[in-house]
This record gives C-alpha cells, sequence and structure tokens, in this order.
C-alpha cells in the first residue's frame, strides 16, 4: 500500500500533468481541425442553454475554487486571522453548492443528449466516457462534503493542502500527507487528476480556447475601411 500510495499520489500528479501539456501541444499542432467543442445546438436545442449555464457555473466555480483553497499557503490564511474550521467549512458550503449547480446542469446535459435519437447517434465514445468521468468525479467530491461534515476541526483539510503544494513544488514528500485520508478522498483525487489525463483526446480542448480568449479584450481595434 505503502508503494501504491506514493505512486498515485507522488509520482502519477507529474505523469497526468505531462500527459495533459504535451499532449494538448501535439494535437493543437497535428489536429487543429478537431480543436473544438462539437456544439450539438445544430441538431436539437432542447434544454441546452439551462444545462450548459449551470455545467459550466459550477465547473469553473469549482476549478478556481480548489486551486485557491488547495494552492494557498496555510500561513496566509493564518495572518488574515481564518482558522482551519472556518476555512473547511465555508469550502463544504461554497463546494457543496458549485457542485450542486454542477450536478445538475451535467445532468440535464446529459438527459437531453441520450433521449434524443439524433444527438445520441453523434454521441462518440470519447464523450461518453468524458462526461461519465465528470460524473463519477462530482458525486465523489460531493459525498466527501458528509465525511467532512463529522469533523470539522481542519486537519484533514490542512492535510490535502500540504499534499497539492508540495506537489506543486516538486518535494517527493508529498504523497505522506494523505496517507491516512479516507478511501473517498483518494479515490476523489486519482478521478480528478485523470481528468487532466483524458484532457487531450476529447471535446475538453475548447478549454485552452477559453482561456486564450481573454487575450482579445487588449487586442487593437479592427480598421475597416469603406470601398
Amino acid at each position: 500500500m505503502n508503494y501504491a500510495n506514493q505512486f498515485v499520489f507522488g509520482i502519477y500528479p507529474y505523469i497526468a500533468l505531462a500527459i495533459f501539456l504535451l499532449g494538448s501541444l501535439v494535437r493543437f499542432d497535428r489536429e487543429q481541425y478537431t480543436w473544438k467543442s462539437d456544439s450539438s445546438q445544430m441538431l436539437h436545442r432542447g434544454s441546452l442553454r439551462f444545462g450548459n449555464i449551470l455545467f459550466h457555473i459550477g465547473i469553473i466555480g469549482l476549478f478556481f475554487g480548489h486551486g485557491v483553497g488547495l494552492l494557498t499557503p496555510v500561513a496566509v490564511w493564518d495572518a488574515l486571522g481564518v482558522s482551519h474550521s472556518a476555512k473547511q467549512i465555508f469550502a463544504m458550503v461554497a463546494g457543496g453548492v458549485m457542485g450542486s449547480l454542477c450536478l445538475i446542469g451535467l445532468l440535464t446535459l446529459l438527459a437531453r443528449r441520450f433521449s434524443n435519437d439524433r444527438l445520441r447517434r453523434v454521441t462518440t465514445f470519447k464523450d461518453k466516457i468524458v462526461m461519465l468521468w465528470i460524473l463519477v468525479t462530482l458525486m465523489l467530491g460531493l459525498s466527501s462534503i458528509f465525511i467532512s461534515a463529522s469533523h470539522t476541526d481542519g486537519h484533514m483539510m490542512v492535510q490535502l493542502m500540504t499534499w497539492a503544494q508540495h506537489v506543486v513544488t516538486f518535494r517527493g514528500d508529498a504523497a505522506s500527507f494523505i496517507a491516512d485520508a479516507p478511501f473517498l478522498f483518494k479515490l476523489h483525487l486519482f478521478m480528478g487528476m485523470s481528468v487532466f489525463v483524458i484532457f487531450p483526446f476529447t471535446r475538453l480542448v475548447h478549454v485552452w480556447s477559453g482561456f486564450a480568449s481573454v487575450g482579445y479584450l487588449s487586442r487593437a481595434y479592427q480598421l475597416v475601411r469603406p470601398r
């Protein structure tokens, strides 16, 4: 178990990150015509807008919430006077709200896609994998809230923060900080890291374009001259 824990939480994060970055770069270089979100709006609108808005609000909130919550040093929260218990409760509430929005949106999109014959026909195996993978990861994350509610001292939250911060700073002892974490937490972390592994091979690559579009805010105006 020690070897498995070291591999999954000490080595696998770097494997996932390498596949995520290099895979995205190779796909952009070699298969630019596949770099798209594969929108199905023209085939069937249905509840697309409702589900799409809720899903994206939820998943963007979860992404940045996890980033800020896990990667902000504990010393910063201590300096701000935020106790570990208060931070954990806030994370549970915010994660629960964003996770619920994301879940409602995702279930709406899944129901729309699999209840319409035209959409089912154009849904690829990779589409099914990514949607179901996100669904399972999301359900595990929401389920972990109930475990967190049984001990609000913030100790496990600090352990998870320490693990994440040691991973991003390339310290080899990262896996040891969550060796005794509940299995549900570990499974959620593994599923979450694996999203980055499947990312370059699915429609998720359009997320890169979403971040890149921010550059248009500083882009010079296009001058159109009349004939």
